[in-house]
């Protein structure tokens, strides 16, 4: 009964530290067409004040880098990386041991994509940290699907 309880505890607290990562990002996903069948996907992130969220080329190891993970689909083909469109921080910083590259108030992620058809969908998800100048909250994700084509 113990071991119960305490299991569900521990999962009611991880379940409000996970919540509190997305209080502090908002998220917005967007397309928008370049060229005949390549489109931009814009992913933005929108941090709260006195936040920041961190580079998918952090620097160090320690904070989580934000990433992205795309889900099949075989009417869109990836076209290169995810670029980062924002104005970049680049700070030593102690508790991590080194140079980190984060991003305050906004920062747009932009994924190229090739479609092979009408319209269809580009789905996946994004894992990020965010921190302040006290303290880090654990990780979260946010999955997302942006309309494309047609």
């Amino acid at each position: 009964m113990k071991v119960t309880l305490l299991s569900i505890l521990v999962t009611l607290i991880s379940a409000v530290t996970m919540a509190q990562s997305s209080n502090e990002v908002k998220w917005a996903f967007s397309s928008k067409k370049i060229a005949d069948k390549t489109y931009e996907v814009q992913m933005t992130a929108t941090v709260n004040g006195g936040w920041h969220i961190y580079s998918q080329k952090v620097g160090v190891d320690g904070p989580i880098p934000t990433s992205f993970t795309f889900s099949k689909n075989p009417l869109v083909v990836l076209d290169g990386t995810v670029n980062e469109q924002g104005k970049v921080i680049s700070k030593n910083e102690e508790v991590w041991g080194g140079v980190v590259k984060y991003y305050e108030n906004k920062v747009v992620f932009v994924q190229k994509v090739k479609i092979k058809g009408g319209k269809t969908k580009l789905a996946g998800k994004v894992e990020y940290m965010v921190c302040n100048d006290e303290k880090c909250l654990p990780p979260a994700e946010t999955e997302f699907s942006v309309a494309i084509g047609g």
